[in-house]
């Protein structure tokens, strides 16, 4: 039997996508091995462009590949390989590359390469493709969550950013097929599914008279799924109808990912985001009053060129006047080949590095104000493990829909139900619970009578 090894650098796309390309494998009669361990005799690299050392850690990885066995087939794919498909051809060893567009051909270039050996670089104009790439991930890891891809590439060329050259424009995926994926990951016995994409929230823009929001209605005609959650949607598109449809559901979870990105109106024009603080804020009061205690998480970068210690200080003021459930801060990094790394005035590493701590004790103390108010709530969670920490002490962990991970006493024949959990304890990484009850075969949840 043949076998294949992956590796995947970056995102939560690039993972799903992996995982995507190894049902293809799968269905050849492939068997997969670990990429650290085992000598395979193909190697998928699936690699990130989004920083330079995304580059540079893909590059190392490749060669790793090579090196492990010098007579297997090694193919390289993802955004390092769409944007520089030559510097990856040119690594001795490298046999097939294929960017981020026509990866269902991958088997079929595995074929010719075991008939031929002539390597093959299939990379094509990104900015071209029009259509959607399926590819399908019937199962996960993850006994209670399932991804569901729904849309690819982004318009917005933000100054920071090289991604809608790795991605192309914005493709949305037929709803149709959207709604009967998500029927099926449900038939395979998944509570919840998460909407993923590059540009999640740009969903429709590209499609006539359909968006996120008729999207998310249709969905709520899935037989038995019991939550579905937006991986992430930037504050432009959290629409009044989108606000509705929300406050309209008990399937939507309380729990949004809206980047934010910087909290300065200036720094915000320099990186070529669509909005400003003041309408970040009056969209997030909305979805507050839509969906009460509901987790807003975010992404923020610091030290962007130009930022200046009172501009990031009025970024630090207003996240706390947001109130966010979590942050997830980063450095800038430079990408060549993105305005902002043409931007003359570029922050020192000691500066960005001093900020970055500032903002990840600020962020401690978010997630502990958040997580105190739920104390004495029952929430509803779904158990997906026994407790990493400790896994023979007969504790589960999972997420309830408000986002907060939950310990608490439980055996495995729980995993992958709703349980009625009171929260005892907040936590900035764990919050503890005692079950109160295991929902069985609780009644399909249905759109409110409002619904539109």
């Amino acid at each position: 039997m043949s076998t294949v090894a992956f590796h995947t650098l970056g995102c939560k796309v690039n993972s799903y996508e992996t995982e995507a390309i190894w049902q293809l494998f799968k269905t050849e009669g492939y068997e997969r091995v670990d990429f650290e361990q085992d000598d395979a005799d193909v190697y998928v690299i699936n690699t990130c462009t989004v920083t330079n050392t995304g580059d540079k850690k893909s590059r190392q990885v490749i060669r790793r590949a090579i090196r492990r066995n010098p007579e297997a087939i090694v193919a390289v794919t993802g955004c390092y390989a769409q944007t520089s498909p030559s510097e990856i051809a040119q690594i001795p060893g490298v046999d097939i590359v294929v960017g981020t567009q026509g990866r269902e051909k991958l088997i079929e270039y595995v074929n010719q390469i075991k008939v031929e050996r002539q390597p093959i670089n299939a990379v094509g104009n990104i900015m071209k493709a029009r259509e959607f790439e399926e590819l399908d991930v019937p199962n996960f890891t993850d006994r209670t969550r399932a991804s569901l891809k729904i849309q690819e590439g982004c318009n917005n060329f933000c100054t920071f950013c090289i991604i809608p050259w790795a991605r192309g424009l914005m493709r949305s995926r037929k709803p149709e097929s959207v709604v009967e994926q998500a029927q099926k990951l449900v038939d395979a016995g998944y509570l919840e599914i998460v909407l993923t994409g590059i540009h999640t929230g740009g969903y429709g823009e590209d499609l006539e008279d359909y968006n996120l929001a008729k999207l998310l209605v249709d969905l709520h005609q899935v037989e038995g799924l019991k939550r579905i959650r937006i991986s992430s949607i930037e504050a432009s598109q959290i629409t009044d109808e989108v606000i509705e449809v929300i406050n309209n559901s008990d399937r939507v979870v309380r729990h949004l990912h809206v980047p934010l990105q910087a909290g300065d109106d200036e720094v915000l024009k320099r990186m070529r985001r669509k909005y400003t603080t003041a309408e970040f804020y009056e969209r997030m009061v909305k979805v507050r009053e839509a969906l009460p205690g509901a987790a807003i998480t975010t992404d923020v970068i610091v030290g962007f060129p130009g930022e200046t210690e009172e501009q990031f200080m009025n970024g630090y003021e207003f996240i706390k006047k947001i109130g966010f459930a979590e942050l997830h801060v980063f450095p800038y990094s430079m990408r060549t080949g993105t305005p902002a790394a043409r931007m003359t005035d570029q922050i020192p590493e000691e500066v960005k590095h001093e900020r970055v701590t500032k903002l990840l004790e600020l962020n401690q103390q978010l997630t502990m104000e958040y997580s105190s108010k739920f104390v004495g709530d029952v929430l509803e969670v779904i158990p997906e493990r026994p407790y990493k920490e400790a896994p023979e002490s007969g504790l589960l962990m999972g997420y309830s829909d408000n986002y907060l991970n939950v310990v608490f006493p439980g055996d495995e024949s729980m995993i992958g139900k709703i349980c009625k959990v009171r929260l005892d304890e907040p936590g900035s990484e764990y919050c503890k619970g005692t079950l109160v009850r295991v929902l069985e075969n609780e009644h399909l949840p249905l759109l409110k009578e409002r619904a539109i």
